[in-house]
Parts: C-alpha cells; sequence; structure tokens
C-alpha cells in the first residue's frame, strides 16, 4: 500500500480501539468501585492511559505519511519511528510501575478482598485486549509499522496486566492473597522484555542501522544480475524506519561511454527499487572496472 492508502489504513485501525478502549476503561472503574476492588479500578485507569498511546500513533502515521519538503527532504518517515520509541519508553515505565506497585503490596501486606463483579469485568478485559491486540498486530504486519506494532503491545500489556488483577482478584478471594503481587511481578517482566525489544528496533531506524544481513546479501545477489556490472565495491543500506535507502558503487568496463555506464546504473538503480519495496531509494554510482 502507498503512504496515503497506509495512513488511512492505520487512522481507522487506531481509531477503532481507542474507542473500545474507552468503554472498557469506563467499564472497568465502574466495576472496581461498584466491586471494591482498587485493583480494578488502578487497571482501568491503565487502559485509560493506553489511549494516549494510540493518539500518539494516529499522530504518528499522520505526520509520516507526509510527502518530503524543502526541511524534510527525504520524508518524513522517522516520526514513527520516534512515536515507537516514545511509546516503548512508556511501556518500559508500565513495566516499572506494576513491578513497584507488586513488590510494595508484597512488603507491606496491603491485601484486600474484592467482589465478584470485578472477576468478571477482569474476564471481559482480558478477552477483548487481546482481541484488539491480534487486531492491531495484523494491522502493525500489514503495514510494517513499528509504532502500530508498539501499540498493539500495549494491548497485550494490558490484557496480562487483566490476567494479574484476575488472579488476585481470584485468590484473595480463595485466601491465598499473594497471588495477585507475584502475578504481577512475572507480568511486568514479560512487558519489560517487549519493550526493550520495540526501543532497540526504533533507535535502530533512527540511527542509519544498516538493513539485515539477509536483504543485504539478497540486494546484492540482484545487482551482479544486471548485464554490464562488473563487481561492486561498495554496497551500503540505511533504516529509514519503515523504509530502506540503498548506496552502490558498480565497477563497469573503463572504455564504454558515458551514456552506457550510465544505463547500466539505471538499471541497476531501478532493479533494486523494483524487487524490494521497501527501498526507497537506490543511489547508483558507477566506476571504471
Amino acid at each position: 500500500m502507498n503512504s496515503k492508502e497506509r495512513n488511512v489504513y492505520g487512522q481507522r485501525l487506531s481509531l477503532i480501539t481507542l474507542i473500545i478502549n474507552f468503554l472498557l476503561s469506563l467499564g472497568k472503574i465502574f466495576a472496581g468501585i461498584v466491586g471494591h476492588s482498587g485493583a480494578m479500578i488502578a487497571d482501568g485507569f491503565h487502559s485509560m492511559s493506553d489511549m494516549i498511546s494510540t493518539i500518539g500513533v494516529m499522530i504518528g502515521l499522520h505526520v509520516s505519511s507526509k510527502p518530503k519538503d524543502k526541511n524534510h527532504q527525504y520524508g518524513h518517515e522517522r516520526f514513527e519511528s520516534l512515536i515507537a520509541k516514545l511509546l516503548a519508553d512508556i511501556l518500559l515505565l508500565t513495566a516499572v510501575a506494576i513491578a513497584y506497585k507488586a513488590l510494595k503490596v508484597m512488603i507491606t501486606k496491603d491485601y484486600s478482598s474484592p467482589g465478584m463483579i470485578a472477576i468478571y469485568a477482569a474476564i471481559i478485559s482480558i478477552i477483548i485486549k487481546e482481541w484488539m491486540y491480534r487486531y492491531t498486530l495484523k494491522g502493525a504486519k500489514k503495514m510494517d509499522s513499528s509504532a502500530v506494532l508498539a501499540d498493539a503491545w500495549h494491548h497485550r500489556s494490558d490484557a496480562l496486566s487483566s490476567v494479574g488483577t484476575l488472579i488476585g482478584i481470584a485468590g484473595a478471594r480463595m485466601g491465598y492473597l499473594i497471588m495477585d503481587p507475584i502475578a504481577s511481578l512475572i507480568i511486568s517482566l514479560f512487558i519489560g522484555k517487549i519493550a526493550i525489544d520495540i526501543y532497540i528496533q526504533s533507535v535502530k531506524e533512527l540511527m542509519d542501522h544498516a538493513a539485515d544481513d539477509a536483504t543485504i546479501d539478497a540486494t546484492r545477489k540482484e545487482i551482479m544480475t544486471v548485464k554490464g556490472v562488473i563487481h561492486i565495491d561498495s554496497l551500503k543500506t540505511r533504516l529509514h524506519a519503515n523504509k530502506l535507502f540503498v548506496d552502490v558503487e558498480i565497477a563497469v568496463d573503463g572504455s564504454l561511454l558515458l551514456k552506457d555506464a550510465h544505463l547500466i546504473a539505471e538499471i541497476v538503480h531501478k532493479k533494486v527499487e523494483n524487487t524490494n519495496k521497501k527501498v526507497k531509494h537506490c543511489m547508483v554510482h558507477v566506476n571504471p572496472g
């Protein structure tokens, strides 16, 4: 899909999850108040905080889809990577907050025994948030978007948070009060690991990290299939959000006319860009072989 289609698809996907998240948050808070569950109320506000990340994704998609201009001659795609990095930060802070809360409960032994409505709300929340995760993850893969992927994991972190809440509520009602903080600690570690993975990927996209070895090898092989290319003197790649820039120096017969050497370079340029749709631009420099 082109940049405009990608933005429209992403905005629609994000708006759907935003509305569902808002309604779910209100339901959790209501159930927590009625069921006298502080954990469920906190879970409700956690879901509401996820709305901020989704709004951030919508802004990121809108800005990154803008065409290049005088001040941004390579486009705006990296803004999406910046949003993904910020969301990874928020996700990591969420993991730390969950772990802190769990440890605090274990130290102070400040346990609670909530009502059944909180259990029902937790079960419904897990189902809905897991669906939102899978729905958003599918969209992230279709769009090849690190920001939408980060938002998907925010939904998964909320689902896991609700699992911890459910375990805690059920455990409290059965007399095993410590189950809640233990489950929360395990969940916080999982969320933290995902946050770090997303953070590393977004930083790679922001710092001109090279493409993976498989992509570089495939590009090299494609270039060498072009008639007239003697060998490759240099091949450099750099990530640009979900896009890729390629800079290559090829060696051709030194006795060729300039126009003939340029034609070979043009064929290489088009072949690289047409073979890998992630390549935004391929710059070709010709050296005498």
